[in-house]
């Protein structure tokens, strides 16, 4: 191919496609981004799993432990008052998903009042009948904790306000009304007792069914729940301090590895490890309409137009799977949409083969793991300090990527191994190959190759589509960038990748499991 091939000269009809290309792309991206803007973040139920396993844990009494040892162990693990220390989280939650409510109500994402008696868009009001049904449910375990606590009459009267609420939802109605009826009239009706079971979930489960056997003074029935929320609750400490605690270590890890590095940056100057490398891009023969054709076409047009496209008109649905085949749907669509981007990018630099050296370099080595290790670890309190920007922020919108509210709510083993294979495995092979792969050298043509990493991260985050991913995601992206350009090998920040999203799958499993 000629270099005046290469580079469309004038506006050949190659170009032209292009433009219309991006433009739809533009379209279709600006809209979901907008459309994420009143979105819940998954970030938001977290909080609320991590709040029920420590509520499920205060129940436990330290059996096996010195009696002497126990309380100031508990206190250690769970503070003064957990329950009480609970009921404060829910009431926070609470009134934030009232605040998004009420933004919900008034302004569509695009700044237009929904008070005109038009249709709401789906998605806001999906997100509205979310934030409906948030607030119900913490109502419902508001009472419970009252109830624990000895305000059984604010218990009851929020039970029955909750009842009475028109919006309120089948179910919760319902439940409202057996609790209500079990405090307040000391009353049980035949199968009030596989009713509780079936929707309430585990303390507040064990305490509306220890009411209910302490009303129809069922004795033994009352020893067994309480033998049993003893194993669940020990249990449930255990998944607690593994959830708190190995984190805080890896936090903790990255902030002495960090030290390290910068200490001997100092001592060893341009020697260190965080200079290797450092202000050397890579050779690039292909120009920024390379860069763009890949992206634009290779990456957004096919994973985000032209497969939704194609499913739309075969009639496949997710949503009307199955557990597993959504699963087994999930992997498929990904796999297909990397063939497919990297088939793009493959045609697109085709005609300069043999690459320069140094390109797609993918060298198995000891160095490459402690690369992407090292990387992980100092990502860790990074992450962490940017979470804590970014939900101030966002105060709990901006959406969240799908799959990890699927996973969340997962119950199937085989379902959930695909899904981890999906983001452990699948994800960072193509998303390093693509971002830190082809765009960050790219990127270095035009620019320095610190200004590369920043804005490779940033298109690998806006590549997300939610608005409160965009901030941690460049961040993270950034540090990949920055592995994979002293380590020179793409493994380095694939393993890093990898680590980051694999420990984000075995988090939530253990919150959900």
């Amino acid at each position: 191919m000629a270099d005046s091939d290469r580079t469309f000269p004038g506006l050949s009809l190659q170009r032209l496609m292009l433009l219309m290309v991006t433009a739809l792309v533009a379209l279709v991206l600006t809209q979901s981004l907008v459309n994420s803007w009143n979105q819940p973040q998954v970030a938001s139920q977290l909080e609320l799993y991590q709040t029920n396993l420590l509520l499920e844990g205060s129940s436990w009494q330290g059996a096996g432990l010195p009696e002497e040892q126990w309380p100031t162990l508990r206190q250690g693990l769970l503070g003064k008052d957990p329950v009480g220390e609970v009921a404060k989280q829910y009431q926070q939650l609470q009134q934030r998903a009232r605040d998004n409510l009420e933004k919900l109500s008034v302004q569509s994402p695009l700044g237009e009042s929904t008070q005109a008696g038009k249709p709401l868009p789906r998605r806001q009001q999906n997100a509205l009948n979310q934030q409906r049904a948030l607030i119900d449910q913490i109502d419902l375990q508001l009472g419970l904790i009252e109830a624990h606590q000895g305000k059984e009459a604010a218990a009851i009267s929020r039970w029955g306000n909750l009842r009475d609420r028109p919006s309120t939802a089948g179910p919760l109605v319902r439940t409202a009304d057996t609790l209500v009826r079990l405090w307040q009239y000391g009353q049980a009706k035949p199968g009030d007792d596989l009713w509780l079971e079936q929707h309430l979930e585990g303390w507040f489960a064990y305490r509306a069914l220890d009411q209910l056997y302490s009303v129809t003074q069922q004795s033994q029935e009352r020893q067994r729940l309480e033998a049993q929320e003893q194993v669940t609750a020990q249990n449930r400490l255990v998944k607690l301090v593994a959830i708190g605690t190995l984190p805080e270590i890896g936090a903790l890890g990255g902030i002495g590895l960090s030290l390290f590095l910068v200490i001997q940056r100092f001592l060893k100057g341009e020697q260190s490890l965080l200079r290797l490398h450092a202000g050397q891009g890579w050779t690039i023969p292909w120009t920024g309409e390379t860069i763009w054709q890949v992206l634009v076409l290779g990456f957004f047009f096919v994973g985000q137009i032209l497969l939704p496209v194609l499913l739309g008109t075969l009639g496949i649905e997710s949503s009307a799977l199955s557990s597993r085949d959504r699963a087994w749907f999930s992997l498929g669509y990904y796999l297909v949409m990397a063939a497919g981007s990297l088939g793009v990018l493959w045609w697109s630099i085709r005609s300069y083969r043999p690459l320069p050296e140094g390109l797609f370099d993918l060298k198995p080595s000891p160095g490459a793991f402690l690369w992407g290790l090292g990387g992980y670890l100092v990502a860790l309190p990074l992450m962490f300090g940017i979470a804590l920007v970014n939900q101030q922020i966002w105060q709990g919108q901006g959406g969240s990527n799908p799959m990890l509210e699927t996973v969340l709510r997962e119950q199937d083993p085989v379902a959930l191994g695909i899904f981890f294979l999906t983001a452990a495995v699948a994800a960072p092979l193509f998303e390093e190959t693509l971002f830190r792969g082809f765009l960050l050298p790219s990127l270095t043509r035009y620019m320095g190759l610190g200004w590369a990493i920043g804005l490779s991260g940033f298109v690998f985050a806006a590549a997300h589509l939610s608005l409160s991913e965009v901030l941690p995601l460049t961040l993270l992206g950034i540090v990949l960038g920055f592995v994979y350009s002293r380590s020179r090998n793409l493994l380095s920040s694939m393993v890093l990748h990898s680590l980051w999203n694999s420990a984000t799958m075995v988090g939530l499993l253990l919150l959900s499991q």
